[in-house]
């Protein structure tokens, strides 16, 4: 049973990857591509998530982490993705803090996340 939790938790993250590439994340210019962009991809990898009700939850880091069993690097992944997108800052803010906060807490410190914060 672990061995399939395991291989699915894998599968999510590589569609993570995949769709970071596929909106231009791991490029060499600054991604441009809107909530709508995501939304389109998720649809397209056959991810199992509601973007606009992960949005509105009050703590959405949580609840990827323990429903939709994202690993760590998946995690970071998907927070990067929302972060280059054209969401509200505030909303932003507050998943880059709850991400940065939940990551930190298991000793997997995220350079990638650190670097966008900017107060």
């Amino acid at each position: 049973m672990e061995d399939i939790l395991l291989r699915e938790i894998d599968r999510i993250g590589e569609m993570i990857q995949m769709i970071a590439h596929r909106l231009g994340l791991f490029g060499k210019k600054k991604p441009d591509y809107s909530i709508s962009n995501v939304r389109e991809e998720i649809g397209k990898a056959s991810l199992d998530i509601d973007l606009d009700a992960l949005l509105e939850k009050e703590n959405p880091v949580c609840y990827l982490v323990e429903e939709k069993k994202f690993s760590d690097r998946a995690l970071e992944t998907f927070i990067e993705i929302l972060f280059y997108s054209d969401l509200d800052d505030s909303k932003k803010a507050g998943i880059l803090k709850e991400a940065l906060s939940y990551l930190d807490s298991k000793g997997y410190i995220s350079f990638k996340l650190h670097s966008l914060i900017t107060d």
